[in-house]
């Protein structure tokens, strides 16, 4: 199988129309039904529901907990409604990479810390799409048996996008990065 990975200069926010486009892309040739992405205050899920207006691809937001309100992380109410009624669906969660309590207790010394730190040697997009990949799929909302495609980012948008066949945290070995479509060549 041929394929090739677009590498952009820099990371952020002006790569999220071409991941995205990526993402719909690389989805349609294999008959991927579901894409997941992070989405903080609705930027990447609005710009995502116009990307994919037109095709039968179900796009999830994906949002983190109260637990990062300080710092200005989490969606409102009235971002939230905007991205549903654009018809993405919107996913509000824990952090799929953090260990919670033990993190609480440890700090970042944790395995999930581990695992999150290892992933952003490739970019901080790579940890954010496998970690909405977890979320999504704990929540029930995919399905650990199919491939999707993935999206994250840094700070804002998204500029990483990969074809992954997720599974459950406790199984998290089982997880499978497939394919990745864009990074930046940077991290």
């Amino acid at each position: 199988m041929d394929g090739s990975i677009v590498y952009f200069e820099k990371k952020g926010k002006q790569n999220t129309e071409t991941t995205l486009r990526l993402a719909r892309s690389r989805a349609e040739e294999l008959g991927i039904g579901q894409v997941v992405l992070a989405s903080t205050h609705g930027y990447t899920a609005l710009q995502a529901a116009e990307v994919f207006q037109g095709s039968a691809i179900e796009l999830i937001a994906v949002s983190i907990s109260t637990a990062f309100d300080e710092e200005g992380w989490t969606m409102r109410t009235e971002e939230r409604r905007r991205i549903e009624q654009a018809g993405v669906r919107v996913l509000t969660s824990v952090h799929g990479l953090a260990d919670g309590v033990a993190e609480g207790l440890y700090g970042e010394s944790t395995p999930g810390n581990v695992m999150a730190n290892t992933l952003r040697l490739f970019s901080q997009g790579m940890k954010v799409a496998v970690e909405v990949s977890i979320m999504a799929l704990e929540a029930g909302l995919i399905r650990s048996a199919k491939e999707i495609v993935a999206a994250g980012g840094t700070d804002e948008g998204c500029d990483t996008a990969v074809v992954v066949r997720p599974a459950h945290a406790r199984r998290i070995k089982e997880f499978r990065i497939c394919e990745i479509l864009c990074k930046p060549r940077s991290g």
